[in-house]
């Protein structure tokens, strides 16, 4: 599923990983050199820009087009899906106790079923990812952190995410933070998947990461250039044969998100929001449900954001 989970997955804290769902920033320049993976809609009386953000990033993928930084500095308030600034690892680590392990005496393998886990075990080997020791984690779980063990083997970095990275530069700058959704809820959107899209979700991040460094590269390059159609048919294409999977974690969330973002966009303030690029793309992704809706969308291009109203 060209390492969905990079660009989709809900943000938490476990022992295996800490998930955050963006990247971070460079030192600004003066204007974007191309297009990015980010619109600006106006509003009533504010303007609202939502940037699409990938899980982790390397060193060299920076620097990172300055229309990003831009958006932060015309922003009052930041939004993203969960408020970072407000988030309580020791809390975090319950609910992932809660609801990500196994509690009722079976493992993965149990759960995971003869045939699924041999295809596993075998997908295991080949990229030298001991499934012992994700023995007590539900398949959603386990998927999860079989990709972010990959991911740091080849060289990202779970520190340079976006939401770190903001959550403490607008508390720096006195700046409000927001969230979407909670904690709870983003662990309960994986945790109410039927075991059939769990079993599916474990093993496609297994297949993946074969070549995930590739897929990496190919996906990094298509968000950070804004390349929209790169990303339809390589990312939501294939997100929309797992139809359960989509509507769960994409199209349910997106139409609550649509709600929320439309009241912020009668009021003054002007906002920054940072959702998982999946969610920005497609004829039900948020820039489109939200111009279907009347308001003005534009992705933002190489001339950096509009400073008109």
């Amino acid at each position: 599923m060209r390492s969905v989970l990079t660009f989709v997955r809900t943000t938490f804290r476990c022992r295996a990983a800490v998930l955050f769902l963006a990247l971070t920033f460079s030192a600004p320049g003066a204007i974007a050199e191309h297009a990015v993976t980010m619109w600006q809609i106006t509003g009533e009386s504010n303007r609202m820009f939502l940037l699409g953000s990938v899980h982790l990033l390397r060193a060299e993928d920076h620097p990172l087009p300055s229309a990003i930084h831009a958006a932060y500095d015309e922003a009052d308030v930041l939004i993203m899906e969960m408020d970072m600034d407000d988030v309580d690892p020791i809390e975090a680590q319950s609910l992932i106790t809660e609801l990500g392990l196994i509690q009722d005496g079976e493992t993965l393998s149990d759960v995971m079923g003869p045939h699924a886990w041999r295809e596993a075990e075998e997908l295991a080997s080949r990229i030298n990812i001991p499934l012992a020791m994700l023995s007590s984690s539900k398949p959603w779980l386990a998927a999860i952190v079989v990709e972010q063990l990959m991911l740091t083997r080849i060289g990202f970095d779970q520190a340079l995410g976006i939401e770190s990275y903001l959550a403490e530069k607008a508390v720096a700058d006195g700046k409000e933070i927001n969230g979407l959704e909670t904690i709870r809820q983003q662990l309960e959107f994986l945790d109410n998947l039927a075991l059939d899209s769990q079993r599916a979700l474990l093993l496609q991040s297994l297949e993946e990461s074969l070549d995930l460094e590739e897929i990496m590269d190919d996906l990094i390059h298509a968000w950070r250039h804004g390349d929209i159609d790169f990303l339809e048919v390589n990312m939501l294409q294939e997100m929309q044969s797992h139809a359960e999977l989509y509507k769960t974690i994409v199209v349910d969330r997106n139409l609550d998100w649509v709600e929320q973002l439309t009241k912020l966009l009668q009021d003054q303030r002007d906002y920054l929001v940072v959702v998982g690029a999946l969610h920005l793309i497609g004829e039900q992704g948020v820039p489109t449900l939200l111009e279907q809706r009347g308001f003005q969308v534009v992705q933002v291009g190489a001339e950096g954001i509009n400073a008109d109203r």
